[in-house]
């Protein structure tokens, strides 16, 4: 885009009729509706760790694997019936962050290429989205794992 002073008449006349009818994004509503939604999704996981703590005899430390299967588990269900998706539209990133996103983005990939065959059409592009997100994780834990080990040799 040009400078504003090396802009020609025509451009300046262009930019202030874009400005007019430029659509207002309402950002700071977005940013409260993802906040709640996100939050609301992280205190039902909450509650689902308090459930496996009280109810099955798992500790702070155990119970979190099966808390993160069952959110996960739920978010495949529901974006299987359509509901997750609706979700999303009230709130955004905020249900996109938390570890179900991850749950939407897998099975949302599978109904999506359904058509092309179970083979090479779910099992091709299940990971699509949320293959990055799992090198990421393997590869992150991996450095975690090295750098503790370095320390722990370091240090005893």
């Amino acid at each position: 885009m040009a400078k504003k002073d090396q802009m020609t008449a025509k451009q300046k006349k262009y930019q202030e009729l874009e400005k007019t009818e430029e659509t207002k994004r309402p950002v700071w509503k977005n940013c409260v509706r993802a906040f709640l939604v996100g939050g609301l999704i992280c205190v039902f996981g909450q509650c689902l760790t308090l459930f496996y703590i009280y109810f099955f005899n798992f500790t702070e430390q155990t119970a979190g694997s099966p808390t993160v299967s069952t959110l996960v588990f739920i978010s495949m269900l529901l974006t299987g019936f359509g509901l997750y998706k609706k979700l999303g539209q009230i709130g955004g990133a905020g249900s996109a962050v938390p570890v179900t996103g991850f749950g939407n983005a897998v099975v949302s990939a599978a109904i999506e290429h359904k058509t092309e065959g179970y083979v090479l059409g779910v099992g091709g592009n299940i990971f699509k989205l949320a293959g990055s997100v799992i090198v990421f994780g393997v590869f992150s834990a991996f450095v975690v794992a090295l750098i503790k080990t370095i320390i722990a040799a370091i240090g005893g």
